[in-house]
């Protein structure tokens, strides 16, 4: 696969997104776009988006939002506010589309931070998405959640875990900071999109670990309770990320789910 690189305008400057297409030669199978983790990016997806496209002979579309992998790092000066994933799903991902010439309806797919990226962009576009699949996504913060934050804070400040991390992204700092800064902002505790989340009208497939340790199972069961047309999938053996935990689970579901659902649509 090919690494290619979109510009779109943002924040008041010339950003570049990474990405790679999946398998564009499928003109006529769902479209499906990845959304990564707060500390994801393309390479740290590995394989799964491969794997799942293939599965189902469907199309891919798998990219580094602002801050992330080889897209362009924040600033050193560059602070997020708490509205940090509504503009991610507001202003960037539309930017990104109508850089890359994408108008269709995709499917899209979301990992923590991208699942909200996602049930976020549907809120505000819902005539524009198929579905969306999340894994593991955050409606509100949870004390679970920040502790573990804290956790990752401390790895990054007396372990190796810099370097680990910069294997999937050109700027580790950028990675981390801009996700620990924000997460850890008293200020951001009383984030909360539950309410937006009513005016999502595509299928829904949440899916979570019972293990996760990022959150408990009311981030999926509130999203049930909000978009009645919801499928809910709590996966046992399973931590915050289930596409690397129950990879096989992970696929069949989401792949039911498309297809139960592509037969519904015009």
């Amino acid at each position: 696969m090919k690494t290619e690189f979109a510009s779109i305008r943002w924040r008041e400057r010339d950003v570049s997104i990474e990405y790679i297409r999946i398998a564009p030669e499928r003109t006529h199978a769902p479209h499906i776009v990845f959304l990564h983790e707060g500390l994801g990016s393309v390479a740290m997806w590995k394989d799964f988006p491969q794997q799942f496209c293939d599965a189902g002979g469907y199309r891919g579309l798998v990219f580094s939002r602002p801050a992330y992998g080889q897209s362009t790092p924040r600033d050193e000066d560059e602070r997020w506010d708490v509205d940090f994933m509504h503009r991610q799903a507001h202003e960037v991902l539309p930017a990104f589309f109508h850089a890359i010439d994408l108008h269709e309806k995709p499917w899209l797919f979301g990992h923590s931070d991208g699942g909200s990226i996602a049930l976020l962009y549907a809120a505000r576009f819902p005539h524009a998405v198929a579905g969306i699949v999340v894994l593991a996504p955050h409606l509100f913060v949870e004390d679970v959640t920040v502790a573990n934050i804290e956790e990752a804070r401390k790895a990054y400040e007396t372990t190796d875990l810099p370097q680990r991390l910069g294997k999937y992204h050109d700027s580790a700092d950028s990675a981390f900071w801009g996700w620990n800064r924000i997460w850890l902002h008293p200020p951001f505790r009383q984030w909360n999109i539950e309410a937006e989340l009513d005016a999502i009208q595509c299928p829904v497939l949440a899916m979570q670990g019972i293990d996760d340790e990022y959150g408990t199972l009311e981030q999926i069961r509130g999203i049930a309770r909000r978009v009645p047309q919801t499928q809910l999938v709590e996966i046992r053996d399973c931590g915050h990320s289930p596409h690397r935990d129950q990879p096989e689970n992970v696929i069949v579901a989401a792949l039911n789910f498309i297809e139960q659902n592509r037969s519904l649509q015009p």
